[in-house]
Parts: C-alpha cells; sequence; structure tokens
C-alpha cells in the first residue's frame, strides 16, 4: 500500500531494521541528574536549555513572572537553533554532544540572551573550534522505573493500514531535511530527527534504599520518571516541569497544571504560543520585551502537551502527577 500511495518503503526495508540499545546522555542540573535520549532523539535540545538556565536563579523569580518567562523562552531558542543543525542520526553525521552539552559551552550561549529584549531568530553556535503519542511512567516500591513513550506521529502517522495487519504505519520520515549540506538531511537507511523523548531524573544518594550505581557517576537514586507528549513541545515541557519541580519546588500535579509557553520550532519569526492562565502581566511585558505572542485557549491547548510525572522523594515515597489537557491517570496498584 505504500507503493501504492507513491512511496518507495518496500519489505526488504523492513526485513532488513535492526534496533538498538542505546545509551542516554545527560547533565547536572543543580545537583540533580537529568537523562534524556541522545540523537537521533531531540533530548539535547532539553539539556542545552537546562544548562543555560543553571545560571539563572529561578528559585528566586516568581513561578509565572516575565523575567522567569523571559529567560525560559530565550534559553529554549538557542537550544532549538543547535537541535535544528545538530540533531541527526550519529551513525551518519558527527555530532559534538560532548561539546553541546558542556557547561563552558552553555556559559558562551547564555550571554547571547539580553535581559530585557528578545531575540526572535537565534543562529546555532559552533561549541566545536506535533503529535500521535502515549507515555507512560511506572515506579516500584525499591525505587526502580520505567519511563517509556511511543508515537507513529501526526495523530495516525501516515494513515496507511497494511492489508490484514489492523495497524498504522508511522510516518517520522516527515523530520528528515531535504536540504543536501544538513547533517539531517533525507538519506536511505538513515534515522530521521525524532521527537519522543522520555526522561528520568536522579539524585545522589544519601540513603540506602533505592540505590543505583550509575556509570561515571556517585551512587544514584531516582528522584522523578517523566515525560510531556507533543512533538517540538516535548523538550519545552521537560524544561518547564522540572524547572517547577526543583527551582519552584511543586508537587507533580501542580507542576503539570501550570499554564505553558511553546516555541513554533518551524517558525524563523519565533512565535510564541502562550497558553490561557498566564498572568496578563507577563503577557504584557513579554510582549514589550519582543515577543511575538499568540495566546491560546480551549481545544487548542493540546498543543502544550500532555505530561506525566512521578516523583520520589529522598524518604521512598511517591507522588504522582497527570496533566489536566489530556485523559491521563495517576494512580497505584
Amino acid at each position: 500500500m505504500i507503493k501504492e500511495a507513491g512511496g518507495c518503503l518496500s519489505a526488504e526495508d523492513l526485513a532488513s531494521h535492526v534496533s538498538t540499545w542505546e545509551s542516554p546522555i545527560s547533565i547536572d542540573y543543580r545537583g540533580l541528574c537529568v537523562y534524556e535520549c541522545p540523537p537521533n532523539g531531540q533530548g539535547i535540545t532539553a539539556l542545552i536549555a537546562l544548562n543555560i538556565l543553571e545560571g539563572f536563579d529561578l528559585a528566586a523569580m516568581d513561578l509565572l513572572s516575565p523575567e522567569k518567562m523571559h529567560v525560559m523562552i530565550e534559553a529554549m531558542r538557542l537550544a532549538f537553533a543547535d537541535a535544528k543543525w545538530y540533531v541527526s542520526d550519529p551513525a551518519f553525521a558527527k555530532i559534538p554532544m560532548k561539546e553541546l552539552l558542556s557547561k563552558e559551552y552553555a556559559s558562551e550561549r547564555r550571554k547571547l540572551i539580553d535581559l530585557k529584549r528578545a531575540t526572535v531568530d537565534p543562529q546555532r553556535g559552533s561549541p566545536v573550534n506535533s503529535s500521535g503519542t502515549v507515555y507512560l511512567s511506572v515506579v516500584d516500591g525499591m525505587g526502580n522505573a520505567c519511563s517509556f513513550i511511543n508515537s507513529n506521529y501526526m495523530g495516525f502517522g501516515t494513515g496507511i493500514v497494511p492489508k490484514g495487519w489492523g495497524f498504522t504505519l508511522q510516518n517520522r520520515g516527515h523530520n528528515f531535511s531535504l536540504d543536501p549540506n544538513h547533517p539531517n538531511v533525507l538519506v536511505p537507511g538513515k534515522r530521521p530527527y525524532h521527537t519522543i523523548i522520555p526522561a528520568m531524573v536522579t539524585r545522589p544518594e544519601r540513603s540506602g534504599a533505592g540505590r543505583h550505581a550509575v556509570e561515571g557517576h556517585v551512587s544514584q537514586s531516582l528522584y522523578a520518571s517523566y515525560g510531556v507528549m507533543g512533538g517540538f513541545m516535548q523538550p519545552q515541557g521537560h524544561v518547564q516541569v522540572l524547572s517547577a519541580l526543583k527551582d519552584g519546588g511543586l508537587d507533580p500535579q501542580s507542576a503539570l497544571d501550570l499554564p505553558r509557553f511553546c516555541l513554533d520550532a518551524d517558525s524563523a519569526g519565533g512565535k510564541v504560543d502562550i497558553e490561557e492562565g498566564m498572568p496578563i502581566e507577563t503577557v504584557d511585558a513579554l510582549r514589550e520585551m519582543g515577543h511575538p505572542l499568540n495566546e491560546v485557549n480551549g481545544y487548542e491547548r493540546a498543543v502544550f502537551g500532555r505530561g506525566q510525572v512521578i516523583l520520589r522523594d529522598e524518604a521512598g515515597v511517591l507522588c504522582g502527577g497527570s496533566d489536566p489537557r489530556a485523559d491521563g491517570y495517576a494512580g497505584s496498584l
């Protein structure tokens, strides 16, 4: 049916597929170790933004103040400027992940943020000299966690159902570039820029419960297993929810309930969707700073993603939250 629709995928392509076991990438954010999926996934976008934001005292800012929203938006702009160029299949392109995730690089990128004005079209740096998604998180009493996400993309993927099989084929090839000079250019056998990214956060272990030895780190225990669905909103949701948990001191449900912003990853003009519920004073101040805002309400709020969070405190007590923008559920067995 793919060929009937004008595509070129063959049964041989499917037969030659090989799944890989990828090691996560991580950074330290205020004493927490934040893990994301590596390229060709976009988890590095969230990590770059968090590294930049670490240089600001977000805990001292009001949760939805214009000052906090401004620096978070600007950090995400810079992170996407890098990700939209560097994220590709590492089997086909050299990706400077160590340099992109370094604190030194974050410090240089942070200097580009004007605390008074928006930069609507930042350029990528040089560190080397939408969605049909389901997310779930499960944590047991020992602190073992599963952060899982799956998607066929853009609702029903291609919308093509192989005869007799009863499922739709995904359309992740949508995120390839057709620019022959781009690292993410379409090439046979190559994986495209992939949006779906489950996340996990650990803390240095201070007690004997739930200990996990993580290579290259001190003994760690689970802090949070979480994710935010929604195409290019996902790293933005990861950053906003984690900041609400760590910098704002909120519980999972309160962190998920907060109104969000969403950068249009494909907009050269830097359009920012702002969710209803954001204080009008913040919206007005952001406009004064030069942010091109689009206020979103009602059903269209789906653009801000749908998240699930399980937080584990140092005593091993679990606390969960489920996004009010969708039909998720936080519960125990």
